[in-house]
């Protein structure tokens, strides 16, 4: 009779192995998902993060006024005095506007907008209640709508009258009121006698509104922060400046005010004068626009745009007609001149390009060490899955099954989770605004985490690795010193060629760039593999001659088992190192750019020009808030010696006011250096008494000046940290680096004229600026006007925190720190499951001669401690050196400028919050493994004929 075997134990059996391999199969798909969609995302995600760096670039260069400046001078219409308040110059600016705004390259997706329309007239004369005031007179097609007004209206643009209005602070000021009657007296504007009345009050103070000419075409004047750049782009309009006393223009207060454009054009026909109209065109990219110009190509291209369009926009408006300063064009019925432009854009857009290569850097360093933790933590699932059906796998390999059938039959198994976690992946990707994502890589990361498994299975059940089991391998310590060798020469090759390489220029991440932090891991991993095991054994040696046997057995097993950590080890150090190294580097940048803001400025403010225009000196000196002023002078010079007749070289003769820069900066470097010389004092002979770098005490040169010679006499040499005192900082930032330099004290630079100076800055000292009236002296915009620049440390340290490019660096750093911990996270917890069986029978054994609860804990949290030291301390080293590692590929002095390399600050909060947080991890670990082993019986640790360990 023949018996029917059951088949419900088996089915049985198979259920039991399928749901055994569930935990793998999803955590291998989550893997796949995470790091194909970081593959495929990676070139967009850099191109989208460019291009938030640029948006924001942009909108940083063009807070002080729009990114392309177009002007015109227009002369009165052919018309009688009589007819001039009939026309309408907003109506006839109006089609000049349409015409520059539709010569926008269609390229830019409408980036390009009209910002604002305005004509300023020279100064009027008029007395108000504060006395004697140069008023000048403004139109704004973006000036503050009706609902900015607390008193009064907005000049009504039909009338015969002259109507202004003005903002409450300047109404304070000048003690005027509505209604008031102001007469106007020629000034800079000759040959005009009018009155003007005050017809509104506007405040200043916070947004502007809408604004009131609707008519005027203007878009981005009707926005909250139209009204703000109008007050920081004209800001006597938002408060008045006051003359100091007896000053020579005869004035106490200089003043803006508003006015209709009626009033422009009367006030212009009955003077007869030429005036300006200025068109402001602000580049507003939206986000994937800003992208696609972000890249190499791309900023090439924008700038080619951006040349080329003034010159369309000239010929659609005049036709091609040179600019001979003749009136060959019209604006309605105003003879004109043709269109000149200024823009700072191409400027802006080549240091960003060259700032942004350094970024992709960083981003890029940070996107490599994501893959490679992603890699580890699926090499680390991949060991746990090969250990825990090694026994089941052997048993088939001793019925006849081959290594290569039972490696393609787990690719098999695995293939659904590999191409579900792909499909995942890329939908993620996909999802994502911007370029389509990048399938190839995307396709060879889930290749590459698909072939582990099967791999490793194969190498485990190999024909050497069953016959030799658990037992030694001959040989094993040569193989290991060859790949520990082998490493190490790999990451020397890779770090050399990226310094001299440097980085891809193509988007995406860079292979070698991809590749360096595994190579700098393994190699940092080999060293500590090699030292940690070395204390820890010392330590152990010292804990045998107490008592106790915890702290001997946990020691000596963390000593023994160190390689075995390897991977572990591994996953930390990368992990750690990258995120030091992020904040390190956003750290660093944000510090220096801060330095580098308070080197280009020298002092609490700055006056660049000031020899050009010494009124606006003396006004600044007088502003409330400033205790000292110093002025700093540099003229470019060619020594030859006095005796050999050899020369010296092309140097920057520097002045200084020594003893009043000691004052106000004791601790300036050059003011201690000329103090210590004695240049300070008194000009005992005709020579000019210098400090000189690369001279010696004693030599004497001679320099020559519209054809007079004049001697120079070196004191000493110029210390070395001279050079990098901020008080020199605005006239070396403003001409050429040269090879040397000389410093002088301005009492013996009498014999220079002032005009002789290539450059000159007034340095204002004093913690407590009066900002808004130094603004309403000197405005922000305009750097290239002849009233000169104005730099105040605090507007420029602002800027500099506000600089987008450094927060899109630090967020996706941050961004990437945050998974690369999760995956640590899991590889580690991965590496603790793959090792607890080995534990579990050491603390068995322990718990059979009565080893009680804390001690087992005491000793898995021992066992584990020395690694993580190991991981913490390799980890930081690696990070806070990988800056000066990179070397050329990755220049921080690129993002910050100033002097010098900027000074390192590395992310002290972080780099201990990683290390806590890593202790806290392990004993959390230990706690959870200790009280699995207690609920766990001695029977299912302990096992005859099982060699232990």
């Amino acid at each position: 009779m023949k018996v029917r075997r059951s088949v419900r134990p088996l089915r049985w059996v198979a259920v039991r192995e399928v749901r055994a391999e569930v935990p793998l199969l999803v955590c291998l798909a989550v893997l796949v998902a995470l790091l194909t969609a970081v593959a495929a995302a990676g070139p967009g995600l850099l191109d989208r993060l460019a291009g938030r760096a640029l948006a924001s670039r942009l909108e940083q260069e063009q807070q002080v006024e729009p990114g392309v400046l177009f002007s015109a001078r227009f002369e009165p219409a052919d018309s009688a005095d009589a007819d001039a308040w009939a026309s309408d110059l907003a109506e006839d600016l109006l089609p000049v506007t349409e015409v520059i705004a539709n010569a926008a390259p269609d390229a830019l997706n409408g980036g390009l907008v009209h910002d604002s329309t305005r004509v300023e007239l020279p100064l009027l004369r008029t007395v108000a209640g504060a006395g004697e005031v140069g008023l000048g007179l403004v139109y704004a097609s973006d000036a503050p709508g009706r609902r900015s007004y607390v008193e009064g209206r907005p000049p009504a643009r039909s009338g015969k009258r002259v109507e202004i209005s003005v903002s409450t602070r300047t109404r304070d000021a000048l003690k005027l009121r509505l209604g008031q009657e102001l007469p106007l007296s020629p000034g800079a504007l000759e040959n005009v006698q009018a009155t003007a009345v005050v017809v509104g009050f506007f405040t200043a103070d916070g947004a502007g509104t809408k604004g009131a000419d609707v008519k005027g075409g203007d878009a981005k004047g009707a926005s909250p922060e139209g009204g703000d750049r109008l007050w920081h782009e004209v800001p006597l309009l938002a408060g008045p400046s006051r003359f100091p006393p007896r000053s020579a223009a005869g004035l106490d207060w200089e003043a803006r005010a508003l006015v209709a454009p009626g009033t422009v054009t009367a006030l212009q026909a009955q003077a007869g004068a030429v005036l300006t109209v200025t068109w402001g065109m602000r580049l507003d990219l939206d986000a994937r626009t800003a992208a696609r110009f972000a890249g190499e190509r791309g900023q090439g291209e924008l700038q080619r745009l951006l040349v080329r369009y003034p010159d369309d926009a000239r010929s659609v408006f005049c036709g091609d007609i040179a600019d001979f300063g003749g009136m060959f064009c019209e604006i309605g019925p105003h003879p004109a001149s043709t269109l000149q432009h200024s823009t700072h854009l191409p400027d802006a857009l080549t240091d960003f390009g060259r700032q942004w290569r350094q970024g992709r850097v960083v981003i890029s360093f940070a996107l490599a060490s994501l893959l490679v933790v992603g890699l580890l933590a699926a090499a680390v699932t991949a060991l746990l899955a090969v250990r825990r059906s090694l026994d089941a796998h052997r048993l088939q390999r001793a019925r006849g099954a081959s290594a290569t059938g039972l490696a393609l039959a787990r690719a098999l198994h695995t293939a659904p989770a590999v191409l579900l976690g792909l499909a995942a992946g890329i939908a993620a990707a996909r999802s994502l605004p911007g370029p389509s994502p990048a399938y190839g890589q995307a396709l060879l990361v889930a290749g590459l985490l698909w072939l582990l498994l099967p791999a490793l299975t194969w190498y485990s059940l190999r024909d050497r690795a069953v016959r030799t089991g658990d037992g030694p391998v001959l040989f094993a310590a040569g193989r290991r010193l060859t790949a520990e060798a082998v490493v190490l020469l790999l990451a020397v090759a890779g770090v050399g060629a990226l310094r001299t390489r440097g980085t891809a220029a193509e988007a995406g991440p860079d292979p070698l760039l991809a590749a360096v932090p595994a190579l700098l891991g393994l190699a940092t991993v080999a060293v500590l593999v090699r030292c940690y095991p070395l204390p820890v054994r010392i330590l152990a040696r010292f804990s045998a001659r107490r008592r106790g046997v915890v702290a001997l057995i946990a020691l000596s097993r963390a000593a023994k088992e160190a390689p075995a950590r390897a991977l572990a080890l591994l996953v930390l150090v990368v992990t750690l190192a990258g995120a030091v190294f992020g904040g390190f580097v956003a750290g660093t940048l944000a510090e220096g750019r801060r330095e580098a803001a308070g080197w280009q400025v020298g002092a609490d403010a700055s006056y660049l020009g000031a020899h050009r225009s010494p009124a606006v000196a003396e006004r600044l000196a007088q502003v409330r808030g400033v205790r000292e002023t110093v002025s700093v002078r540099q003229l470019r010079v060619d020594p030859t010696s006095a005796t050999s007749g050899s020369r010296y070289g092309i140097a920057s003769m520097v002045g200084i006011d020594g003893a009043r820069l000691r004052a106000a900066a004791p601790h300036s470097p050059a003011a201690r250096a000329l103090d210590a010389a004695g240049l300070t004092g008194r000009q005992p002979g005709k020579d000019i008494r210098v400090l000189a770098t690369g001279a010696r005490a004693g030599d004497r040169l001679t320099i020559t000046l519209h054809g007079r010679k004049m001697p120079l006499r070196v004191v000493g040499p110029l210390p070395d940290d001279v050079l990098q005192d901020p008080a020199l900082g605005p006239v070396r930032g403003a001409t050429p680096s040269r090879e040397r330099l000389l410093l002088a004290d301005n009492r013996d630079l009498t014999a220079i004229g002032a005009s002789d100076f290539e450059g000159s800055s007034l340095l204002l000292y004093g913690p407590h600026l009066d900002v808004r009236t130094l603004r309403s002296l000197v405005p922000r915009a305009g750097h290239d006007t002849a009233v000169g620049e104005l730099l105040i440390r605090s507007e420029e340290q602002a800027d500099a925190t506000a600089d987008g490019m450094i927060s899109v660096l630090r967020d996706a750093h941050t961004t990437c720190t945050a998974l690369a911990v999760l995956l640590a996270l899991l590889a580690l917890v991965l590496e603790l499951l793959l090792s607890a069986e080995a534990r579990g029978r050491t603390t068995a054994y322990l718990r059979t001669l009565g080893l009680g609860g804390r001690a087992t804990t005491g000793l898995h949290l021992l066992q584990l401690l020395p690694m993580v030291v190991a991981a913490v301390a390799g980890g930081t080293a690696l990070g806070l050196t990988l800056p000066a590692l990179l070397g050329p590929a990755l220049d921080l002095r690129e993002f910050t400028g100033g002097p010098a390399a900027p000074t390192p600050h590395p992310d002290l909060l972080l780099t201990a919050a990683l290390g806590a947080g890593l202790g806290t991890l392990v004993v959390v670990a230990v706690g959870v493994e200790t009280w699995i082993g207690r609920r766990r019986g001695l029977g299912a640790v302990l096992r005859l004929g099982r060699n232990g360990d």
